[in-house]
């Protein structure tokens, strides 16, 4: 049997931003002590990394267009690792916050490359169940953080946590080197957009740091008023773009609408689960009294019926076009977070979470790969990389956007657990409205823009 190398190193480079972005936090206590650190520089240890992947993410899928995926690809992996090593061995909080940002530099490199490399070497159903797989192992990857995090923290150090990045990238690179050609857009000029680029960071950073400013309710002028500035930086950005001839940001992708309504539609649902889930590991251990790994463990149901349902699903949009999926899958997410809202203070977690995680892996395994694969096919193969940073910044600001937003709600109620509850019931309105989006933004008989040309070619 061949095996499908591409796949592989994606999955793989992947697994090391996605580990990373959660395993971390499992560690925040332990390093705090040794280090010395106060609460902000804490926070930043987390949040340096989610700016810089946040505000280039754009950068980095243009990038490898324009200069081959496999190659901007194995770049974010060599400066990931090398940021992991100075991670691991950073003697004070200041250089741990600097290898952050550069880890997030390096992931905003790999993450639309990854993608951007099976949508290259796959192509009608055979890329559906591919990137099906991606999805799939990169949510178990994102699942497993926690556990490895506080596993490696607790037996070994929080340096660890690291330095688990060196061998994947070896291996990663290897795979690139021997098993994977190069790909790019033929039809670019060779320029790299500065302008576009430096906009696109300078928004990004504003708007990003606007909203963790207000985190725990801190809405304050200085907040609003950098977040507010992120977004007009954006708005000349958008005008930028149109007048270059080889933008980064190609705005002539979104006069398809399939690739709008998905745009549109990660938006609001990821607003609902980058929000909804940050705050469920906080009632668990704060109001159940759960340790940080269990936790964590808490969530595996969500993962594992994502998982096992991924290969099925990403095949479905070319069997029956994005609207079904997409609909279905917002309304049962929705309804997996009013499940989590039901809890009170006791009950085992058969009884209270587990549910609530189940109904909400089945939403999941309804829109997550499909959604992606409508993202993918909407355009291009030549502009795979700009639809997946498109895509990964959208996604990627709504879960910031939606942290801020559901953290008035929580921090506004009388209690944390009265609080929770008023999030997951607002997540539950973002998802239904979602599930909306989708039922408008497709028509019953759409189908991917890229896999109707190919059937129309292959006749």
């Amino acid at each position: 049997m061949k095996i499908p190398w591409v796949l592989v190193a994606a999955i793989l480079g992947s697994a090391m931003s996605f580990i990373d972005s959660t395993a971390v936090n499992v560690s925040l206590p332990v390093l705090q002590r040794e280090l010395h650190t106060t609460t902000g520089q804490t926070q930043w240890v987390i949040e340096g990394y989610a700016l810089f992947l946040s505000a280039l993410i754009l950068t980095g899928g243009a990038l490898g267009d324009l200069y081959g995926r496999r190659l901007v690809f194995a770049i974010g992996i060599v400066l990931f690792a090398v940021a992991s090593l100075a991670c691991a061995l950073a003697g004070t909080v200041e250089i741990l916050i600097a290898a952050r940002c550069v880890q997030g530099i390096g992931g905003a490199l790999s993450t639309p490359g990854s993608l951007s490399l099976i949508s290259a070497a796959y192509s009608g159903e055979a890329r559906g169940r591919a990137i099906g797989l991606w999805s799939g192992f990169s949510a178990l990857t994102s699942a497993a953080g926690p556990i490895i995090g506080g596993w490696l923290t607790q037996t070994y150090s929080w340096r660890y946590v690291f330095i688990i990045n060196l061998p994947i990238a070896a291996i990663v690179l290897l795979i690139l080197i021997f098993g994977v050609k190069e790909s790019r857009d033929e039809t670019a000029d060779r320029r790299v957009d500065v302008g576009g680029a430096t906009l696109a960071t300078v928004g990004l950073g504003l708007l990003v740091y606007g909203l963790i400013e207000m985190n725990a309710a801190r809405i304050t002028p200085l907040a609003v008023g950098t977040a507010v500035l992120g977004l007009v930086v954006l708005g000349i950005f958008v005008l930028f773009e149109r007048r270059v001839s080889d933008p980064m940001l190609r705005c002539d992708l979104f006069a398809s609408r399939a690739f709008s309504v998905s745009n549109i539609y990660t938006f609001f649902l990821y607003t609902a689960i980058g929000g909804s889930l940050y705050f469920v590991p906080f009632v668990l251990i704060n109001v159940h009294h759960y340790s940080p790994t269990a936790a964590g463990a808490a969530l595996l149901p969500f993962i594992v019926i994502m998982v096992a349902a991924s290969r099925w699903s990403g095949g479905l949009v070319a069997r029956v076009g994005p609207r079904m999926p997409l609909l279905l899958g917002a309304i049962v997410a929705g309804l997996g977070f009013l499940a989590y809202a039901l809890p009170g203070t006791d009950g085992s977690y058969w009884m209270t979470f587990f549910p609530a995680a189940a109904v909400l892996g089945c939403g999941g395994a309804l829109f997550v790969a499909p959604l992606t694969t409508t993202v993918m096919d909407s355009v291009g193969t030549e502009h795979a990389g700009v639809a997946s940073g498109i895509n990964n910044a959208v996604a990627r600001t709504a879960g910031l956007i939606g942290v801020a937003l559901l953290g008035v709600v929580v921090t506004a109620a009388p209690s944390y657990l009265f609080g929770f509850r008023g999030a997951m019931i607002a997540s539950a309105a973002l998802s239904f409205a979602a599930a909306v989006i989708a039922a408008i933004g497709f028509s019953r008989s759409s189908r991917p823009m890229v896999a109707a040309k190919e059937s129309r070619a292959s006749t």
